[in-house]
């Protein structure tokens, strides 16, 4: 950088000292190459006089251009050793302290990239960047999972991308619009996913980042939420109308024993025995509002089995020796429920099975019948409290299955058997 500016120096240095030496030529007493000679040597001692004074500034010019250049680099770590007392040390050292800034603050903003990338890449959520090309650039581990491609999706396009994509998640993905979504996932079972999108610019590129989180188990919440303050509404005036009538009953049984009425009799037996059904009612429904939370423990899964073949019949497809984490009360109603719907399916009893597969993260209940199935419009409605095709039923049974999953942070799924029938999936948390 310097090769130009010191060496014109000198050559200033030089002309000035040849004119200084111009009023020698008009000394008649010197001889013209004793005159010469003394002109050619003050030229060169002030030349030479030039480059040791200019040493170094050229030493501190070369350190500060070495300096801009690691800064140019993005390096910050080298500092300039040039430390004398004049104006190029103090740039020098303006520049060192200037750079150990810069370093101290590349540091800080390392240490907070490696957090948000450590953010986002444990992040629930799908996230994923495209830039104006329909490339993704960015992605996190759910992202890759949602897209089925476990080696990354960095560099992708976004067109080829959505092939590998959930069913349902193509359309919403490529109108952008935000919102509410559903896909299906494996086996047919319907989840619920929100879209949030942000417009900005990066590198005077335009990006989108895609924020995609799934809503089921939260609308779920909120949905027995709103079911369980229904039910206890309705418990409460059922038990203040129940109480009084009971009451009632009892005191007219006594005054009309000495009638020797028959029909009255019946009347109240029949008002007696309906005040048991809605107590049963209120009870059953009771439990599902109040459901306490569960106490997880190891459970031996062929044990468990044991203890229900006394009330249902079936088929074990478990392997032997097989573990399953939940509270064994909660887990054992649950299994009751299911049971009790597939036999009430019209399935012969060796037609209903059931399997406990474990996996790296879960444990999967598989019970499966070869009944006459449900519509796709009962399957919506199955888990929703009060809800029940049967004329007797009271719509609890699946309702309290799924209050019993979620609150084992675990999620149960319904679907039709391609060889007929009806399949409920239980996955639950493998706590080993």
């Amino acid at each position: 950088m310097f090769s130009k500016v010191l060496p014109r120096i000198i050559v200033v240095v030089a002309i000035i000292s040849a004119i200084g030496t111009i009023p020698l030529f008009f000394l008649e007493a010197l001889s013209l190459s004793i005159k010469i000679t003394i002109a050619i040597s003050m030229i060169i001692f002030c030349v030479l006089l030039a480059r040791f004074l200019l040493k170094d500034i050229r030493e501190g010019l070369s350190a500060l251009e070495l300096g801009l250049l690691n800064l140019k680099d993005g390096e910050y770590s080298t500092t300039l050793s040039y430390q004398n007392d004049d104006e190029l040390g103090q740039l020098c050292s303006l520049y060192n302290s200037t750079a150990l800034q810069l370093r101290e603050e590349k540091h800080w903003l390392y240490q907070r990239e490696l957090l948000l990338d450590k953010v986002t890449q444990s992040s629930p959520e799908v996230l994923f960047l495209v830039n104006d090309q329909q490339q993704v650039i960015f992605s996190n581990i759910a992202a890759r999972r949602f897209f089925n491609c476990p080696k990354g999706v960095d560099g992708e396009l976004l067109t080829s991308l959505l092939n590998t994509a959930p069913n349902g998640a193509e359309l919403a993905i490529e109108s952008r619009k935000e919102g509410l979504f559903s896909i299906v996932a494996e086996a047919d079972e319907p989840q619920t996913w929100h879209m949030a999108t942000g417009q900005f610019s990066l590198n005077n590129q335009s990006h989108t980042l895609f924020i995609l989180k799934q809503m089921t188990r939260e609308l779920s919440r909120q949905e027995v939420a709103v079911w369980k303050k229904v039910i206890r509404v309705i418990s409460h005036e059922l038990n203040n109308s129940l109480g009084p009538i009971s009451s009632m009953l009892h005191s007219g049984k006594i005054l009309s024993e000495n009638l020797e009425e028959e029909r009255l009799a019946r009347v109240f037996s029949t008002i007696d025995e309906r005040i048991k059904h809605l107590s049963d009612f209120v009870q059953g429904y009771g439990k599902f509002a109040k459901l306490p939370e569960p106490k997880i423990q190891a459970n031996d899964w062929a044990q468990l089995l044991a203890t229900l073949r006394p009330q249902w019949e079936f088929v074990d497809l478990s392997e032997q020796g097989q573990v399953v984490y939940a509270d064994p009360v909660q887990l054992e109603q649950l299994l009751i429920n299911l049971l009790k719907n597939a036999h009430e399916s019209g399935s012969k009893p060796e037609d209903v099975s059931i399997s406990l597969e474990q996996r790296k993260t879960e444990s999967c209940i598989l019970v499966m019948d070869k009944g006459k199935g449900i519509s796709d419009a009962v399957m919506a409605s199955a888990l929703i409290p009060f809800y029940s095709t049967k004329p007797t039923g009271s719509g609890l049974g699946l309702a309290l299955c799924r209050e019993i999953t979620d609150a084992h942070h675990g999620h149960i799924g319904l679907f039709n058997r391609d060889e007929g029938g009806l399949a409920v999936r239980v996955v639950l948390p493998y706590h080993h």
